[in-house]
């Protein structure tokens, strides 16, 4: 763990003060808890999605080459499929 320095205005300081003392906690448990759920736990979601993502098309044995994939996706008229 790091130790770090932060300025807080006076109404935010107040409120996180009395929360602290409401749930028997400090302030730094209640900034750390925010920041991790604010920065952490999306990358914990996204992790996951795409662990269950990876693989996903290896059950599928088509044996196209990319550039004539991203051809065939390309044929047709997109205007008219982008305009309905």
């Amino acid at each position: 763990m790091r130790r770090t320095q932060l300025y807080l205005e006076e109404d935010l300081w107040s409120a996180l003060h009395a929360r602290a003392r409401r749930e028997q906690t400090t302030i730094s448990e209640l900034v750390r808890r925010a920041a991790r759920e604010q920065y952490l736990h999306g990358v914990e979601d996204r992790q996951a999605v795409m662990a269950a993502f990876a693989g996903s098309r290896a059950a599928q044995h088509d044996t196209q080459d990319s550039t004539e994939y991203v051809r065939e996706m390309r044929r047709g008229n997109r205007l008219a499929r982008l305009n309905s």
